[in-house]
């Protein structure tokens, strides 16, 4: 017989199960007594843990037993908010027990240090199974650093639900990654100007680091954490500790007791997931007492009958109406069976449910009525369908087994512009007659786990990753959507977001289709399976896992939102306004809360009027950029503008720039490396000289060229350069002025043209004539032209973004195409990475955002010249909307002294191909069908990313 792929939406597959005597049907001829007596006798027998009766818990709970009384209403554990000291003997293992977990200042309780050293050993059984070393005590050296300057993300938890988030962060921020193991190594301080919210202070934790290295750490002064996140309880215990830690703090968080509190609402995620997500949830009848705000009017769900009682007693009628109703309706499709159980935070984990055949009337209504006498306000009793498994043919022959049941967990985790993204997905199998539930079955694969049920077609497997991905990413979107209506105090804290979720789901044939039902929302259990998952591969000579880690994404969440963290309310001056392509300064500062001053030479620029202070004053005069900076930095002075940093992203600002930073003491790089990027003549020559050690030095990446400034030069340059070769002006700008030439008059003639028509800045503003009309002969190279975009941060290379270019349009080397991320192979896209930054270093450029344009030659990268600033144009655009990281906050920090917050190995999350539309070129199609109005519209339908250099794409 075929095999048995048991896709539940619900709590237990249709498997052979004895049951218990029901109690009778319900009969309408009754005393009031004899029905109080059968509603407690079903609620005994709905609740007794007895291994006898058909009692069971949601699958995906961590539990099998169920709760008796209040304290089970907990989980257990002190996360969960159980009390009572830990289990011992779990662990065995060889490592010290002499490490340093006291805290100074917060002496704990022998409960509460139990648990410390019971968190202490899990953790090391957790690096043991891992394959990774012991944690290295080295809290009796106190660690040092620059509290309010670093990146600090923050862990309290169970180390084995966050074991996967804690070594990407290891990996992504080496030593910033901390986890708590108790609250009183935690302290929170009243914010200065911000009444009702505090600052989180961390005086002791676990530091993790790149290959798994971990380090028991004390911090004198405390760090202070720039992102936390916590394992939540709402009861007394550890997890009520956390929630008080995590309310109204000053850092983002990642999770709150409020909002805990609504997701783990059973009944209120199938209402959002259905109605705000389109997702598919289980069919579901709801009686609710009291019920939250947010399950009052709105739409109705599709599956969903939700009913307010106004009473838990005498509501017999009501009850039997609403579930023969429910039992005949034709929503319920070919279900067999029901389950009746609890909805509620206070049933998180926990939570008991009773199985009934379709037809079984009076058992589901006693039950309900049962139930109903134990529920609080806000709390509900559901009513849902189980639905019938799916049979898959199975190509290992007859099954004498009652098949395999499937559990399908999903993490999808918060990205840059609150967009959802699934990140991992895991599934357990186990026997179709019993619950699939978390910690009770080994993770596999999606694929694995689907063709061990008989279904392995690729078309078909991946159209089933497919409807997962969509549902679990609409899940979490509509989740974010109920946290934008909700107040900073219901969210518990204006910090507070949800930032990853946990989906678990089952698939169901609707329609013909194996789609896939959501049965509840988490996060640890679904985070910890996917760990556990990417944890088969840590076994020596099994090699690395085939896909990225599942905490991946929300790490890098955590890395954002920590840099906007540390940048809010900074007060930097900024040089040079630059045109309408640099318009998104102004709207991205004001996102991230920064204080912007301007220094602009034209008095009318709009954004004079988008910035805190404007300083009108002439930046066009280069020759006088020392008089300049020091002007400036009276100007400055005298206003009382207290700066935290300084910087530019124009081209004709840059040396300036650096001069006045010199004047302020604020960080930039040096005037002279500046000048030397500026120069491209000089920048070409000065790399020529560098030829190491160490090798391979900067000379293998430089071209050969000769600066022009009279026809004498000229001269000399088409003898010492071979051609054809590149004339461009020196410290020009965006290619004007720049030609192929074949031959000496060719050479003669366009210098004679350009030293005629470009005198200065009044000929052509904004590409550099300020600086004088010199120009450079220059080697051309055969090959791909490439940009790579750097963050350095003290002479270290924090990421790289290489984009690919479209051959030029000769003879004037106008930009046609191009493409992010590139589609060199990876060693040549390392090669092109490794020659800018050491044409940077070469060139002392040490701390910036800079943009060097490269070829890729059959002898390797050849450079072009060095931009010393942020990547102009749709750069950082599309840096931002691949990658998730921002050019310009990532310049902003390194301006403020400050380590940007960005991830070690930043991940693409898909392609942009895009085309340069000139005048020149495409005024018919300019003027007509792509139109300003028509691209814009495009545009803001997500159909296609439109940047402008101009605000009118046909001038005139």
């Amino acid at each position: 017989m075929p095999q048995a792929l048991l896709y539940k939406a619900a709590l237990l597959g249709p498997g052979p199960v004895p049951l218990p005597p029901l109690p009778p049907p319900l009969r309408p001829a009754r005393s009031e007594s004899a029905r109080h007596a059968r509603r407690a006798a079903a609620a005994h027998q709905s609740l007794s843990c007895s291994t006898n009766e058909m009692l069971s818990l949601d699958p995906s709970g961590p539990e099998w037993d169920c709760p008796l009384g209040s304290k089970d209403l907990e989980e257990e554990g002190p996360w969960g908010g159980g009390s009572g000291l830990p289990p011992t003997g779990c662990f065995p293992g060889s490592w010290r027990q002499d490490v340093g977990l006291d805290c100074k200042g917060s002496p704990e309780g022998a409960e509460a240090r139990a648990w410390t050293v019971y968190y202490y050993s899990l953790l090391q059984s957790c690096l043991q199974q891992a394959g990774l070393p012991e944690t290295q005590d080295r809290s009796q050296v106190p660690r040092t650093g620059c509290p309010g300057a670093e990146v600090t993300l923050c862990v309290l938890g169970s180390p084995s639900t966050f074991l996967p988030v804690l070594l990407e962060g290891g990996v992504q921020s080496p030593g910033n990654m901390l986890l708590c193991l108790s609250p009183a190594w935690l302290m929170k301080v009243p914010a200065p100007g911000r009444p009702g919210e505090a600052a989180l202070l961390v005086s002791k934790a676990v530091s993790f680091h790149p290959g798994g290295l971990t380090f028991l750490d004390e911090f004198v002064p405390p760090r202070r954490a720039t992102y936390f996140l916590a394992g939540l309880g709402l009861g007394p215990g550890r997890g009520r500790e956390a929630a008080e830690l995590a309310r109204d703090l000053t850092c983002p968080t990642g999770a709150s007791a409020e909002l805990a509190r609504l997701l783990e609402d059973r009944l209120l995620t199938r209402q959002l997931l259905a109605q705000q997500g389109g997702v598919a949830v289980p069919v579901t009848l709801a009686f609710t007492y009291k019920p939250l705000g947010l399950l009052r009017g709105g739409d109705a769900s599709p599956g969903l009958r939700l009913v307010e009682l106004s009473g838990k007693e005498g509501q017999e009628t009501l009850v039997k109406e609403e579930v023969e109703t429910f039992l005949r309706s034709e929503a319920l499709g070919d279900v067999l069976q029901v389950a009746v159980k609890f909805s509620g935070w206070r049933w998180r984990g926990r939570q008991a449910f009773r199985l009934y055949p379709r037809e079984e009337l009076g058992a589901v209504v006693d039950t309900v009525l049962a139930l109903l006498e134990k529920l609080e306000e806000e709390e509900s009793v559901l009513v849902e369908a189980v639905y019938p498994p799916v049979w898959l043919p199975c190509s290992d022959g007859p099954s004498l087994g009652p098949g395999l049941a499937v559990r399908i967990c999903a993490v999808v985790c918060r990205t840059q512009g609150d967009r959802p993204l699934l990140s991992k997905v895991a599934c357990g199998v186990g026997r179709g007659d019993r619950p699939v539930r978390h910690h009770n079955s080994l993770p596999r694969t999606l694929e694995v786990a689907l063709a061990q049920c008989g279904l392995g077609e690729a078309a078909q497997v991946a159209a089933v990753r497919q409807r997962v991905k969509a549902a679990a990413e609409a899940a979490l979107g509509a989740v974010l959507a109920l946290e934008a209506g909700l107040s900073a105090e219901q969210r518990g804290g204006r910090r507070a977001h949800t930032d990853f979720l946990g989906v678990d789901f089952a698939l169901t044939a609707a329609g013909g289709a194996l789609t896939p039902v959501a049965l509840e929302l988490n996060g640890g259990l679904c985070l910890e399976a996917c760990g556990a998952l990417e944890g088969l591969w840590a076994a020596p000579r099994l090699g690395p896992a085939a896909d990225d880690a599942a905490a991946a994404p929300l790490v890098e969440t955590m890395l954002r939102r920590s840099a906007r963290c540390l940048m809010e309310g900074k007060h930097l001056l900024v040089v040079g306004a630059g045109g309408v392509s640099k318009k998104f300064v102004w709207e991205a500062a004001r996102d991230y809360g920064l204080q912007l001053h301007l220094v602009e030479s034209d008095p009318n620029h709009f954004a004079s009027q988008l910035v805190q202070t404007f300083i009108h004053f002439d930046t066009t005069e280069h020759q006088r950029d020392e008089e300049n900076a020091r002007l400036l930095a009276e100007l400055v002075r005298a206003r009382g503008l207290k700066l935290d940093g300084c910087f530019s992203y124009w081209d004709d600002c840059l040396v300036l720039t650096a001069l006045l930073c010199q004047e302020l003491g604020l960080p930039c790089c040096p005037p002279a490396a500046m000048r030397l990027a500026k120069h491209k003549s000089r920048t070409q020559l000065h790399l020529l000289c560098h030829h190491g050690p160490p090798w391979p030095a900067p000379s293998l990446h430089a071209v050969p060229c000769c600066p022009l400034e009279s026809e004498a030069d000229v001269e000399r340059a088409v003898h010492q350069v071979p051609l054809p070769g590149v004339m461009k002006l020196e410290f020009g700008a965006g290619a004007v002025g720049t030609r192929l030439v074949k031959d000496a008059p060719q050479c003669h003639e366009h210098f004679s043209r350009i030293t005629r028509d470009l005198q200065g800045e009044a000929d052509h503003p904004g590409i550099g004539l300020g600086w004088g009309n010199a120009m450079l002969l220059m080697e051309f190279v055969e090959g791909t032209e490439h940009d790579v975009d750097l963050v350095l941060f003290g002479g270290r290379l924090l990421a790289a973004f290489v984009s690919d270019n479209g051959p030029t349009r000769l003879p004037g080397f106008t930009e046609t195409a191009a493409c992010m991320p590139t589609g060199l192979a990876p060693e040549q896209e390392a090669q092109m990475v490794q020659a800018a930054f050491r044409c940077c270093l070469g060139c002392g450029l040490l701390d910036g955002v800079f943009n060097v344009e490269l070829k890729l030659t059959g002898a390797g990268p050849r450079l072009i010249e060095i931009n010393p600033r942020m990547g102009g144009f749709y750069l950082r655009d599309w840096i931002l909307e691949l990658y998730g990281v921002d050019l310009l906050l990532a310049a902003a920090m390194v301006a403020c002294g400050l380590r940007p917050a960005l991830p070690t190995h930043p991940r693409a999350r898909g392609h942009l191909v895009g085309v340069m539309c000139l005048v020149s070129q495409h005024l018919q199609a300019l003027s007509s069908t792509a139109s300003r109005e028509t691209l814009q519209a495009l545009h803001d339908r997500g159909l296609l990313r439109l940047n402008l250099l101009e605000e009118a794409l046909v001038p005139g």
